[in-house]
């Protein structure tokens, strides 16, 4: 501990050094749910007439399509993703590539197709080179996020990925901690799965990623059946 704080200690001297006299704080993002909205949402037709040709954030400079979402709007399950990548970019719509292939895989393993759904992303523009989005892109698009989920109504959200999964449940939890748990927001129910980019990085986790399709489909069969 001595030697953590001595060390501390001697980066702050730098800092001060160099004329740094505050340390600025990570900034938070807000939590969707707890957003004031306006205009009010009336229907994702108008969410997207908001949007426009959106320049909020810094994304709009690289960016060649918005891809808002696309599905079923009045869905009992939505699906949410951290943003487009370079396929979803140049086409206008979420989930098209090699990933959208295998969500397609996905859904299709627990009887379940795109046009029962709405898919959607946090952040609506592809950052360059598919990086994670950055807390201020987050916090430019989750307004429009809060207006999607508040015009479907969704009865279950299942996020894509740990961006997504943080977002929605405004957590800094890790997508370990989050998985094989029901979670509960404003009563919509919440269940938390890998990001299909990240299974085709990496298959050896697709057995974990079915555990939570099967929960969803549970949780589909019970919350969203006639």
């Amino acid at each position: 501990m001595k030697e953590i704080l001595t060390a501390l200690e001697r980066y702050l001297l730098y800092l001060q050094a160099l004329g740094v006299n505050v340390v600025p704080a990570k900034k938070k993002i807000k939590k969707f749910l707890d957003l004031e909205l306006s205009p009010p949402p009336k229907s994702l037709e108008d969410i997207r007439r908001e949007l426009g040709h959106c320049a909020r954030c810094k994304l709009s400079r690289t960016r060649t399509n918005l891809v808002f979402g696309e599905g079923n709007e009045k869905a009992c399950l939505m699906l949410v993703g951290e943003a487009p990548g370079r396929d979803e970019d140049l086409e206008g719509r979420p989930f098209v590539g090699r990933a959208g292939k295998l969500l397609d895989q996905m859904l299709s393993a627990i009887n379940l197709t795109r046009a029962e759904l709405y898919i959607t992303n946090v952040v609506k523009c592809r950052p360059p080179g598919n990086r994670t989005p950055e807390p201020d892109e987050i916090e430019a698009c989750v307004p429009f996020l809060a207006k999607q989920i508040r015009v479907i109504r969704p009865k279950i959200i299942c996020t894509l990925g740990l961006t997504a999964a943080r977002t929605i449940l405004s957590t800094e939890a890790s997508l370990t901690s989050l998985r094989g748990t029901v979670h509960t927001i404003d009563d919509i129910k919440v269940i938390v799965t890998f990001h299909p980019a990240y299974l085709l990085r990496f298959p050896n986790y697709k057995r974990q990623a079915w555990e939570d399709l099967k929960l969803l489909k549970s949780l589909y069969n019970q919350v969203c059946q006639p």
